[in-house]
């Protein structure tokens, strides 16, 4: 039944099995919200409203629009070290510039 699933979803299960810190584990209850895929370009998004992980390009209004839901449910901060995290492990993925992207366009701020 394996060869159902998707390269794409297998790798990220491998990822995550892996214990690699940016990757999708929960590691001693800590929640990560963003799942990095293909360079930076693309995320999942995990949404504890919901219980939904979204696939989006990171330069997407979708992508913008999953992190929104995330601030104004009070977990802008949250992602927004997240984002931190990412940029300082992958400085050539531009997640800083994803970062000043969403904050400019005023995700953060729980609106």
């Amino acid at each position: 039944m394996a060869s159902n699933t998707s390269k794409t979803a297998r790798a990220s299960v491998r990822a995550g099995q892996a214990g690699q810190a940016g990757g999708a584990l929960s590691v001693l209850g800590e929640f990560k919200y963003l799942i990095p895929l293909n360079q930076g370009k693309h995320a999942y998004v995990r949404n504890l409203t919901n219980g939904k992980t979204v696939h989006a390009a990171t330069n997407s209004e979708k992508f913008v629009e999953e992190i929104r839901v995330l601030g104004a449910a009070g977990h802008g901060a949250k992602i927004q070290a997240e984002l931190e995290a990412l940029a300082t492990q992958f400085p050539s993925d531009g997640w800083d510039a994803t970062n000043k992207r969403l904050a400019e366009a005023g995700v953060f701020g729980g609106e």
